[in-house]
């Protein structure tokens, strides 16, 4: 049976106005034959493909929608180490040794990142920038001390900041807040595009639309039976496809959840914090905030369990003006006016870390499955996974993914 169609974004996200965000594509597909298919055109396939293609694999791509106009386009695009569950309570739920491991992979994540967009020339308007992360209604400034103080004995550039050195260089009140180096912003739509470009240009095919609606393992690897009936045959496949599965691949790890992000008409260069760092916060519903290369405050958070796109999309109005005004309430004194409203959909694990690992019914697949709201970090993280099992080795980090 195909993959269940899920609609994974509603209204107009501001990278769907950004040039370079297109890609060409093959849309005649009969039989094909390669090293490894990757199932999926957004950032996680393509940064899977690239690292496969870099190494000299034949790499097939196929996705059942046009390349980065899935829930890549929703990405509000803040690149950080940092993951949705703090280092405490992931140390605490999975043992020291595997949080730790899972911190600093991210933080290199990050860096491995910036080395690809350097190495392939990608134009993305990407930044290296510091991340702070406010104290809130979960997470208080004692709590936020602690973590700090954790993260730096393992050796991530983190320090606590108290309300008075926060109120005075950054001009936000709030009781503390965490300031860590190692993070960055992007335009993810350019980001998954130069990653697409940059794999074909290694001989890699990209072929749209296709659905695929079944995966017959066999000795030799496995064929992959598109809604149409071609036939993509590989030595292996990887199904980079976020929460859109189909059968044989673990659906019951993670919970669906909706989020939405606004973008401001842009603002004059001085109406900015300092280093333009991201913002984000301890708090349930939490706010997180950048600031874009045409000088905009992109904004997101109010996440919900709304699974109805029909009523996410509804809501995005009501949405967009609650954390416009969270943003006017965080930064007082500037002039903020809505320019962009979007909604999109994402898979959440309880850990905060996704699925990344061999198809527990497939044999010679691997998914890339849930990469939640640190999506791109950790879709760097997969690729370089999926690359040393493509290979036959073993990356030591992966154990913590699946």
């Amino acid at each position: 049976m195909p993959t269940p169609k899920k609609d994974l974004r509603g209204g107009r996200p501001i990278w769907a106005d950004t040039p370079r965000i297109d890609v060409k594509y093959r849309t005649r597909l009969l039989h094909e034959k390669c090293d490894v298919a990757v199932v999926g055109a957004g950032i996680s396939g393509a940064l899977v493909a690239l690292a496969l293609a870099e190494r000299g694999h034949d790499v097939v791509i196929v996705d059942r929608s046009e390349p980065c106009r899935g829930s890549t386009l929703a990405s509000t695009a803040m690149i950080q180490f940092e993951l949705d569950t703090p280092l405490i309570e992931l140390a605490a739920q999975k043992g020291a040794t595997h949080a730790e491991h899972a911190y600093r992979r991210s933080f290199a994540a990050v860096q491995a990142l910036g080395d690809i967009i350097a190495r392939h020339d990608i134009k993305c308007a990407w930044k290296e920038r510091h991340a702070l992360y406010l104290a809130g209604n979960e997470h208080g400034w004692r709590a936020l001390q602690d973590e700090a103080d954790y993260r730096s004995r393992i050796g991530l550039p983190s320090s606590f900041l108290d309300k008075e050195t926060l109120a005075a260089t950054y001009g936000i009140a709030r009781t503390g807040a965490i300031l860590s180096e190692g993070a960055a912003e992007v335009n993810p739509a350019q980001l998954a595009a130069g990653c697409l470009r940059a794999a074909q240009r290694l001989g890699a095919r990209l072929y749209s639309p296709h659905e695929i609606k079944e995966a017959q393992s066999h000795a030799r690897g496995v064929d992959l039976i598109t809604a149409d009936d071609a036939i993509i045959s590989a030595r292996r496949a990887v199904f980079a496809t976020g929460y859109t599965v189909i059968p044989g691949l673990p659906r019951d790890k993670f919970e669906h959840v909706s989020t939405w992000a606004i973008a401001t008409k842009p603002l004059s260069a001085d109406d900015f914090w300092l280093g333009r760092c991201l913002i984000w916060e301890a708090a349930d519903p939490y706010l997180y905030l950048r600031s874009t290369w045409d000088n905009r405050i992109l904004a997101g958070g109010e996440d919900s369990k709304l699974n109805s796109p029909e009523r996410r999309d509804e809501a995005t109005a009501t949405k967009a003006q609650r954390l416009l005004a969270k943003v006017q309430e965080l930064l007082p004194g500037r002039a903020l006016k809505l320019d962009y409203a979007w909604a999109g959909a994402f898979a959440d694990s309880p850990t905060g870390l996704p699925y990344i690992a061999p198809a527990p019914d497939l044999r010679h697949c691997f998914a890339v499955l849930g990469c939640g709201g640190n999506g791109i970090t950790f879709s760097v993280i997969a690729a370089e996974v999926v690359r040393a099992w493509v290979e036959g080795k073993s990356d030591p980090d992966a154990k913590l993914f699946q």
